[in-house]
């Protein structure tokens, strides 16, 4: 396994951001991913294990242990039948969008919509990835992984995994590594039902309509770039971690609460969006409350209350953090608390960072 010292870590990162490991890692294989986690474990050494780096921002200072980047390989269709479908496993550190694209191309339906989305396969689960009406616990079967405490294989099956919005068992614990992922996707050449409003009318549909795969993809992905949501090096509207705050889900009572502030604040003709969830639960739009609480798109470029206007809001969608080349992983978090802050002070509500931060806290 190849190893460095003092490795910079921002360069496996989407935000570009953040100082050097004490100790790099590099892993291909499956073994070679246990054998490094339990080698840290084993000498009590702090562990930090990283895929595609597309949901992390590390901190200046770096990380004082070692890193294990997870580059194993390998999609193997173990199964397939148009009646049961694809069963399909994947490796943790296959990049997801080339598996969406092969999925597309197999005709295996079910996660077209999370075409664009960076990242590695294995980190899906841990957030429970979503995007345009999918998520990945609609189609995980099982989630194999290792376990640091009893130090062996443990695979979940998709009922054991806890998923919940962007939250998953695994993101509520270290305890667990990801080795693979497996997918029961349909076999069927056209989309699972277009669940999105903007998705349905970018295609000339019904919500609610199928459309062939390569479509649906092409779709997904045309509004992802308008939102800066998939990567550009070129692109300083990309050098973020997607949307860096999650979509507030609020009891009826705090949600009635909003309501209130909104109108005092914006007058009665105005009201925040409001999706029914479970348990009596609302889910409102974080994007929505940033904007309306004063940082439009592009927030931060002008040095607003001692910003360094290195760090930005995107100039595509108020959602996303930028790094606009030269940030420091201080100006991210300077921002985001900014941001964080406002609409707190506006509204009441405290959004909460989709993002891990390493080393420092929100």
């Amino acid at each position: 396994m190849p190893e460095e010292f003092d490795a910079p870590l921002a360069p496996l990162t989407t935000m570009r951001v953040g100082g050097p490991a004490a100790r790099l890692v590099t892993v291909t294989t499956t073994d070679e991913l246990v054998d490094a986690v339990r080698e840290v474990d084993d000498a009590g050494e702090p562990l930090l294990v990283v895929g595609g780096g597309s949901n992390l921002v590390i901190a200046d200072e770096g990380f004082a242990g070692t890193v294990v980047h997870v580059r194993t390989t390998g999609v193997t269709r173990e199964s397939q039948d148009y009646c049961g479908g694809a069963f399909v496993r994947i490796a943790a550190g296959e990049v997801w969008d080339d598996f969406v694209a092969r999925a597309v191309a197999e005709g295996w339906a079910g996660i077209e919509a999370l075409s664009g989305i960076p990242g590695s396969a294995g980190a899906t689960p841990i957030q429970n990835v979503g995007a345009y009406g999918q998520e990945v616990a609609q189609t995980i079967a099982q989630v194999r992984t290792w376990d640091r405490e009893t130090q062996s294989v443990r695979t979940f099956a998709a009922n054991e995994c806890a998923f919940t919005y962007r939250h998953s068992v695994f993101k509520a614990s270290t305890r667990y590594v990801v080795l693979d992922v497996a997918f029961q996707l349909e076999v069927a050449d056209l989309s699972r039902p277009i669940a999105y409003a903007d998705l349905a009318a970018g295609l000339g549909v019904e919500q609610g309509a199928r459309v062939p795969l390569a479509d649906a993809r092409e779709a997904v992905l045309a509004q992802r770039r308008k939102r800066g949501m998939v990567l550009d090096p070129d692109d300083h509207d990309t050098w973020s971690c997607g949307s860096f705050f999650t979509n507030p889900v609020l009891s009826q009572r705090a949600f009635d609460r909003l309501f209130e502030r909104v109108h005092e604040r914006l007058g009665s003709d105005v009201s925040p969006p409001a999706f029914p969830g479970a348990d009596g639960s609302v889910k409102t739009s974080a994007a929505w409350l940033i904007d309306k609480a004063g940082f439009s798109k592009g927030f931060g470029a002008a040095r607003e209350s001692g910003l360094s206007g290195r760090a930005t809001l995107s100039t595509k969608h108020t959602l996303a953090v930028t790094n606009r080349g030269d940030a420091t992983a201080a100006d991210i978090l300077a921002l985001a608390r900014t941001v964080r802050d406002g609409v707190h002070d506006a509204f009441g509500v405290t959004l909460v960072n989709e993002p891990v931060f390493i080393g420092h806290q929100l």
